[in-house]
């Protein structure tokens, strides 16, 4: 297992090796976000840069925002992936789950390696090459590539920032070092591009979306006092504003930068449950620990859920109430 970034350039030098002569499938998380999408495609494009048949797998497609940086890979929907003998490889996956049970099955030796940052993850690949305290997967794999020396073009130089600027939250969160900086400097000079990320990542919304945001706000809620906040979305806001699961990326930010506001809480209505996404301030809280009472995981200060079978007007409350005692006793210690 893969403990320090130091350690990861070794394991991925020697994963990298280990691959030659085979055909590999990169796996991401449902619903992909910028980690996810920038750390499949510089995956791809190193292995590919070896020698090695190198492809990317989604349960869900890359989010429209992204599509410029999955230029150059295959991207392939689980759906339409017909299974051709390829070893398995995830990338920002917390568990296993994440990938969907529909495209694992399409592996039925297991995944041979996990590539993760995420301080839930159980270590459940063959290899693991999960460094907890890295700020994106894609510094992980950018510190790693720099480090053995590993080929890095234009436009995997631009995933590797891409997937580093998305999820420290534009270089806000508590994560971002000078050590990020200094590596992120490096994938400049190799063709990273800020002005060309925050353009398609922070500057394409939707009208859609906007409608969206303006549902999601009248919905919010305080707790605790004011230190909890929550807000909701559900199928019916979808449907009214002609917009996507995708679109609600980022909506949990609103809650989470109110004065005051320790914890932030979006939930979200689906046909077969209620799932959730988690933001904090202070890592006392342990969010993945909460996440993992809520059958969820993720980071200390980010996290998500999933309650299949519940719903907002039955269940609302006793998720709110665990949320709160978890709350409660985390912050006391």
């Amino acid at each position: 297992m893969a403990q320090t970034l130091q350690d990861a350039g070794k394991a991925l030098k020697s994963l990298v090796e280990r691959l030659k002569g085979q055909k590999v499938a990169v796996l991401g998380h449902m619903r992909p976000d910028g980690d996810c999408i920038g750390s499949q495609v510089a995956l791809a494009r190193i292995l590919q840069a070896s020698g090695i048949d190198a492809l990317c797998i989604n349960r869900d497609r890359v989010p429209p925002n992204l599509t410029p940086y999955a230029e150059g890979v295959t991207f392939l929907q689980g759906e339409n992936y017909q299974a051709d003998g390829r070893v398995a490889i995830t990338v920002d996956c917390a568990d296993a789950s994440r990938v969907g049970t529909e495209v694992l099955s399409k592996f039925p030796t297991g995944v041979l390696a996990n590539i993760d940052h995420h301080a839930s993850n159980p270590d459940y690949a063959q290899v693991n090459i999960v460094v907890r305290e890295a700020a994106a997967t894609c510094h992980i794999l950018a510190a790693a590539a720099l480090q053995e020396q590993l080929p890095i073009d234009t436009l995997t130089a631009k995933n590797l920032h891409l997937g580093i600027l998305t999820d420290t939250g534009r270089f806000c969160y508590s994560s971002t070092t000078p050590e990020v900086f200094e590596i992120v400097a490096q994938l400049i000079r190799k063709g990273a591009s800020p002005v060309e990320a925050n353009f398609h990542v922070f500057e394409q919304e939707s009208r859609g979306k906007l409608a969206l945001t303006q549902r999601f706000l009248s919905t919010i809620r305080f707790h605790e006092n004011g230190k909890i906040c929550s807000g909701e979305i559900t199928q019916a806001d979808y449907q009214a504003t002609h917009t996507t699961k995708e679109d609600k990326e980022g909506l949990v930010e609103f809650p989470r930068s109110i004065a005051g506001v320790d914890l932030a809480v979006l939930f979200e209505e689906g046909h077969d449950g209620i799932r959730g996404s988690l933001r904090g301030r202070n890592p006392k809280l342990r969010l993945d620990l909460l996440a993992g009472k809520l059958n969820g995981g993720g980071h200390v200060l980010a996290a998500g859920f999933n309650m299949l079978g519940c719903k907002l007007h039955t269940d609302r409350d006793r998720i709110l109430n665990i949320i709160a005692e978890h709350y409660r006793e985390h912050l006391a210690e």
